[in-house]
């Protein structure tokens, strides 16, 4: 069986470094291992957010 990727609403990467920087702060800056993957997550959209040009608020 094959995934099925479900398109998803490009957030700006303003907002996507706010919600890392929330990570962070409500971590302590200490990552457990879900915390860790969410991260993870979250810097590859970043990236992905500011590859595509899309760095203002939505």
């Amino acid at each position: 069986m094959s995934a099925i990727r479900v398109p998803r609403t490009v957030r700006s990467a303003d907002v996507v470094n706010e919600q890392i920087r929330d990570l962070w702060a409500r971590t302590g800056g200490h990552l457990n291992p879900e915390d860790r993957a969410e991260y993870e997550s979250l810097v590859t959209e970043w990236a992905s957010a500011i590859g595509s040009g899309v760095a203002q608020r939505a």
